[in-house]
């Protein structure tokens, strides 16, 4: 699992240790891989704040346009261990 922003390496740095992030955050600065997930808003530039499970190929598997941070994480793995 890892994080994706267009936040700088220094500001993801900063932030994962404010809030002890146990997982990685990626900088996506170019915005390349957020617009390829469909993760970037094309008028605003802006990133939405969604999930996406990516499937051991590569593609998307599954979004989550909208989340509960408590129930989330299970969701996740109950779809991934369906992916198997």
């Amino acid at each position: 699992m890892v994080g994706v922003s267009f936040d700088s390496n220094a500001e993801n740095k900063a932030f994962k240790e404010k809030f002890d992030f146990p997982y990685d955050l990626l900088t996506d600065g170019d915005k390349v891989a957020s617009t390829a997930f469909g993760v970037s808003t094309s008028d605003k530039g802006n990133a939405s704040r969604i999930s996406v499970l990516i499937a051991p190929g590569g593609m998307v598997a599954k979004a989550y346009a909208t989340v509960t941070p408590a129930e989330h994480p299970d969701q996740v793995l109950a779809d991934l261990a369906n992916l198997v």
